[in-house]
């Protein structure tokens, strides 16, 4: 049987990388592991680390807009855990990103919200 450990990375497709970059590395702080500039693609990777994992964001031009409302198929959304739900919403708030109530998962008792990136993909909060 296949043995698959833990995620070792999600990836991301941004419309403006600079954008892109300044919320993933300043406003939810992501520690940059590694940016590329691959030239052949007019194209920029930026390996971010999240805790024992990645995210790998790309730059492409003219890469289609993904669906994220109504919600679509596929990859619903990417959710990071955190100590202090209060306090990770007070930081995004303070930066200006807007962020859904604050909700309780009636499976497991634990506090969540949703917010968005800069091109609209969903991300949640999950207090630990």
């Amino acid at each position: 049987m296949l043995q698959i450990n833990q995620i070792h990375h999600a990836a991301i497709i941004c419309s403006d990388y600079e954008v892109s970059k300044k919320f993933y590395t300043e406003i939810l702080g992501l520690p940059v592991i590694l940016e590329t500039y691959r030239a052949e693609r007019r194209s920029y990777k930026l390996d971010l680390q999240v805790g024992g994992a990645q995210i790998e964001l790309f730059s492409f031009p003219d890469a289609p807009k993904r669906l994220s409302y109504p919600e679509a198929r596929g990859l619903r959304h990417l959710a990071f855990e955190v100590d202090d739900i209060d306090q990770a919403v007070g930081e995004l708030t303070g930066h200006g990103v807007a962020v859904e109530q604050v909700r309780v998962d009636e499976t497991t008792g634990k506090r969540f919200t949703f917010f968005a990136d800069p091109d609209g993909l969903p991300l949640e909060l999950y207090e630990k």
